[in-house]
């Protein structure tokens, strides 16, 4: 067992490590603005940039499976440390992009920074969150991911858009409040007394209890056809706002990118009055309906109806994904729901990083709508099979009461 020193009201702690977790996705997003000028000036291939995000998504699987039980036997401050120190050596080595390699290798790295702080982070902020108001820790791990994303995506493109030496600032910045958070970090009182065994605990653990089992081949599907499209967004955001919607600012690069990441937040909170089963089916309509009218304005070429759906088609995600995750954890005892999260998000990014792959090797035969139009076919596929399911379970309901 992992010896804990948990204590309430731990301030410090609490916000280091709160800070810590945004910031760590906030400088994911930091490139993503920058991909046109990668692209346009560079000429980084379509094909590179969608496998910059393939190998995003990559490490942070590897850093989930892997690494996720690290910080139990090495304690948190140390694992944390390192996930704001992978940021960090991301921001400098992409400062020196000028062609695929340097982003490649950023990515990874970035890639790996969430994944540990999807672990060691949010675990310490547990440990550390105040008894009241209980809301604030729950609220920080599901809204301080996409709300980083969206911070450094969007601070970013505006740095990009109308600061200095737009390649480099963006890094310098990030990596000035990453400098700030590892201050903080050290200062912060360790949660974990640690155990033997590390090596073992690097052997990946990929299982389900049965109840969530059962729930989890739909909840897959669904967790694929929403990440799939937030990898698109990642890989080809900037792209689109250039060619597709004529809009050449950084700025509108990086609220592209924004319009589907933030509203999610607010699709986890319509989800939370909804019952699982119906968040999930009422999500994944409404996604495929949003989705059907960002490949519309993506034709005609208009920027604000393509921001307006993508922000419907974000919302819809979050109701999906929260609907998903609320029927994988139902009735399953408090100690299985850290491995149950690991699937999940391992799935998820797993499904975000194939569809990206595949994008980025048919960039080059065909146009960024017909790629898109692809998302737009799996999510169908994706909203047929979430029906059929529902309908599967009115029958067996029906048949219940009927006997």
């Amino acid at each position: 067992m992992v010896e804990t020193t948990k204590q309430s009201g731990d301030g410090l702690t609490f916000v280091a490590a709160s800070l810590s977790l945004v910031m760590a996705y906030a400088a994911s997003a930091t490139p993503i603005p920058l991909y046109g000028i990668y692209q346009a000036v560079d000429g980084v291939s379509y094909g590179a940039l969608s496998l910059s995000a393939v190998v995003y998504f990559a490490g942070a699987v590897m850093a989930l499976l892997v690494f996720g039980r690290l910080s139990n036997h090495l304690g948190r401050r140390a694992v944390s440390l390192l996930a704001v120190a992978l940021a960090g050596l991301a921001s400098v080595t992409l400062m020196t992009v000028h062609e695929a390699a340097p982003l490649i290798i950023g990515r990874l790295f970035q890639g790996l920074s969430c994944g540990l702080a999807s672990t060691a982070l949010a675990a310490w902020l547990v440990d550390t969150a105040p008894v009241s108001p209980s809301w604030v820790a729950p609220a920080i791990l599901s809204c301080g991911p996409m709300t980083g994303l969206t911070l450094g995506g969007v601070a970013s493109g505006v740095m990009v858009e109308y600061g200095p030496s737009p390649r480099t600032l963006p890094y310098l910045v990030i990596l000035g409040v990453l400098v700030v958070c590892a201050l903080l970090l050290l200062r912060g009182r360790e949660t974990v007394a640690g155990e033997p065994g590390w090596r073992a605990s690097l052997r990946p653990r990929f299982g389900l209890p049965p109840s969530a089992r059962k729930a989890y081949p739909v909840a897959a599907c669904t967790f694929v056809c929403t990440w799939a499209l937030g990898g698109f967004y990642q890989a080809f955001g900037p792209i689109m706002a250039r060619e597709q919607l004529h809009s050449s600012n950084a700025l509108a690069a990086a609220l592209v990118f924004a319009s589907l990441m933030a509203p999610s937040v607010i699709g986890a909170s319509i989800a939370g009055r909804l019952r699982p089963s119906s968040a999930q089916c009422l999500g994944m309509l409404a996604f495929t309906a949003g989705l059907a009218g960002v490949l519309l304005s993506l034709k005609l070429g208009l920027l604000v109806p393509f921001l307006i759906t993508s922000v419907l088609a974000g919302i819809a995600q979050g109701t999906t994904l929260s609907g998903g995750i609320q029927m994988m954890v139902a009735g399953t005892e408090q100690e299985e729901r850290a491995g149950i999260l690991s699937v999940i998000y391992a799935t998820s990014y797993t499904g975000a990083a194939v569809p990206t792959l595949v994008a980025g090797q048919l960039s080059g035969r065909l146009s960024l709508l017909q790629v898109a139009s692809g998302y737009g076919v799996l999510a169908l596929f994706g909203c047929i099979v979430v029906l059929l399911a529902a309908a599967r379970r009115r029958r067996a309901t029906a048949a219940v009461q009927e006997t």
